[in-house]
C-alpha cells in the first residue's frame, strides 16, 4: 500500500476486503465451522438454532441478544472431558478439564458444567458466589486472580474450594494466615511464568517474564514460592504447578516449552523437598474460528498431541510420578457455542477509495455487548438471518449504534446488497467474553442471553430494564 499524503486510509488498495475474506460464490452460506452444532436455516431463508428460527427469537425476546445452542455446548463439554482426556489415561489417569467462568458464567452455565463432569475455574468472588449458588462442588472449583482479596481468600476457604492458584509472595503469606485463622490446610498451586511468548494478541499472551502474572522461572521466583510455601506446611498444601501461555492458540508448540520447562520445576521440588506434587495444570486458552481464517484443533487432536508432549517429557524425568494434568479450554467450550441476534437500523454506502464503496450497516447493539473488536481488533463474521436473498455480495462493515467511531461489531463481511432496515443479523462465535466484557456505555441496557435447545427457547440472563440502569443512581 503506498502513502497518500492525506493520510494511509486514502491509500490506493484501502478499502477493499482482507486478504484472508473471499468473495462468496453464495453470500447466504454458512460457513459450518463458525456455526454452533444445531445452527441452519429454513425454507426461508431464516437462521434456526435448536428447531426455533431467529424471527420467532427476536419477536418473543427482542434484539440485541445472545442466543446459546445448549446442545453445542453440552456435545464441547463432551468433546473435552471424554475425547482430550483419553491420551491422558496412560500417563497419569486422565485430565481434568476446567471450564473458564471468565468467559460466560451464569447460574445455568455453571449446572451445565457440573452435569457434564467438568471443574470450574473463576476469578472472582463474584464468579465464585454464582458457583455457590449452582451448588457448584467446592472441590471441583479452582480460584484464580493476581490480586485476589482477603475476602475472596476467606470465602474460597470456608467454601473449601479445590485449588487455590498463588499469584505472588504477599498471596502465600495471605492465604497461610487466614488458613491458621481459620483452622484448615489451603490447598494451592504455583502459578509459573515459564517464558513462553504464544502466538496471540499481546493482551492476551500471559506467559512472557513482563506481565502482571505468576511467578517467573528467571531469576528463581518461582522455586522461592515453592520453598515458601513448603516453610508453611501446617498450613498450606502445595498441590502441584500452573502455568497458563495466553487465548485463541491454535498449536501446541507453546505447549510443548511449557510442559518440559514445568516439569523440569516439578522434578527439581521432588529432589529438593522429597514432595511427589499430584497434580499440574497446562492452561488452555485454545483458540476458535471466529472467521474463515482460523483453523482450531478437535479435542481429540489436542489432547493427543498434549499427551504425547508431557508422556516424552515424563518418561525423560526419570523415575519421579507424573503428576494428574489439568487443561482450561478457555473460550473453546462456550465461544462457539453461542451467537448475537441484531435488527439493522440504518445502511449506509459510504465511498472509500475512488469510487468503491463500502457498505455500512448499524445495528441495534455493539460495543457495549462486544467490546472485542474495540479491544483486540478481533475479526467477526456475520450473515443475514432473518430471510432469503437473491442480491449479490456487498462488502459491509457491521457498525454499533454508540457514539464512538470505533464501534464496530464487524471490520469486513460481504453481506447481500438488499440489506435492510429491519433484517435481522447474526453473528457467531460471541459466546465467550462477549457478555462477560459487555457494559452499559452510553446508558444502554445489556442484552439478555436465551437458552435453546429442542424447539424451546428460555432466558438465563435477563435483558436489563432502564430501572436496572438508574438503581444505583442516587439522585443527588
Amino acid at each position: 500500500m503506498r502513502a497518500h499524503e492525506a493520510g494511509a486510509l486514502h491509500a490506493e488498495g484501502y478499502g477493499g476486503p482482507p486478504q484472508w475474506l473471499p468473495h462468496p460464490t453464495d453470500v447466504m452460506e454458512l460457513l459450518e465451522p463458525l456455526w454452533a452444532e444445531t445452527v441452519t436455516r429454513d425454507d426461508q431463508g431464516r437462521l434456526t438454532v435448536g428447531g426455533v428460527d431467529v424471527v420467532s427469537l427476536a419477536q418473543e425476546f427482542g434484539t440485541a441478544a445472545y442466543v446459546v445452542d445448549e446442545q453445542d455446548f453440552r456435545t464441547r463439554a463432551r468433546a473435552f472431558r471424554d475425547d482430550f482426556s483419553a491420551p491422558f489415561v496412560p500417563i497419569c489417569g486422565g485430565a481434568d478439564v476446567y471450564y473458564a467462568g471468565k468467559a460466560f458464567l451464569c447460574t445455568a452455565v455453571a449446572k451445565w458444567v457440573l452435569e457434564e463432569g467438568l471443574c470450574l475455574d473463576v476469578c472472582t468472588g463474584g464468579e465464585l458466589a454464582v458457583a455457590q449458588r449452582a451448588g457448584f462442588p467446592g472441590e471441583r472449583i479452582a480460584l484464580h486472580g493476581n490480586n485476589k482479596s482477603v475476602a475472596e481468600l476467606r470465602t474460597a476457604l470456608e467454601y473449601g474450594v479445590g485449588r487455590i492458584v498463588v499469584d505472588s509472595f504477599d498471596e502465600i503469606d495471605r492465604i497461610a494466615a487466614l488458613a491458621a485463622e481459620l483452622g484448615v490446610r489451603a490447598p494451592v498451586m504455583v502459578r509459573v511464568t515459564v517464558g513462553v511468548e504464544a502466538h496471540t494478541h499481546e493482551f492476551i499472551a500471559t506467559a512472557h517474564e513482563d506481565q502482571k502474572f505468576g511467578f517467573s522461572l528467571v531469576g528463581g521466583a518461582a522455586d522461592e514460592a515453592v520453598d515458601r510455601i513448603v516453610a508453611h506446611a501446617d498450613h498450606l498444601d502445595l498441590r502441584g504447578l500452573h502455568s497458563h501461555i495466553g487465548s485463541q492458540i491454535f498449536d501446541v508448540g507453546g505447549f510443548e516449552i511449557s510442559a518440559r520447562r514445568l516439569i523440569a520445576l516439578h522434578v527439581r521440588i521432588a529432589e529438593r523437598h522429597g514432595l511427589h506434587l499430584p497434580e499440574m495444570d497446562l492452561g488452555g486458552g485454545y483458540g476458535i474460528a471466529y472467521t474463515s481464517q482460523h483453523d482450531p484443533m478437535t479435542p481429540a487432536d489436542l489432547g493427543a498431541q498434549m499427551a504425547d508432549l508431557v508422556g516424552r517429557e515424563m518418561r525423560a524425568a526419570g523415575d519421579v510420578p507424573a503428576p494428574r494434568i489439568s487443561i482450561e479450554p478457555g473460550r473453546a467450550i462456550v465461544g462457539p457455542s453461542t451467537f448475537t441476534l441484531y435488527e439493522v437500523g440504518t445502511v449506509k454506502d459510504v465511498e472509500v477509495d475512488r469510487g468503491s464503496l463500502r457498505t455500512y450497516v448499524s445495528v441495534d447493539g455493539g460495543m457495549s455487548d462486544n467490546i472485542r473488536t474495540a479491544l483486540y481488533d478481533a475479526d467477526y463474521s456475520c450473515t443475514l438471518a432473518s430471510r432469503s436473498s437473491d442480491a449479490g455480495p456487498r462488502l459491509s462493515r457491521v457498525v454499533g449504534r454508540h457514539c464512538e467511531s470505533g464501534d464496530i461489531v464487524v471490520m469486513d463481511e460481504f453481506l447481500p446488497a438488499d440489506i435492510a432496515p429491519g433484517d435481522l443479523i447474526a453473528v457467531p462465535g460471541t459466546g465467550a467474553y462477549c457478555r462477560s466484557l459487555a457494559s452499559q456505555y452510553n446508558h444502554t441496557p445489556r442484552p439478555p442471553v436465551i437458552a435453546v435447545r429442542d424447539g424451546r427457547a428460555r432466558v438465563i440472563v435477563r435483558r436489563e430494564t432502564m430501572d436496572d440502569l438508574l438503581a444505583l443512581d442516587m439522585g443527588e
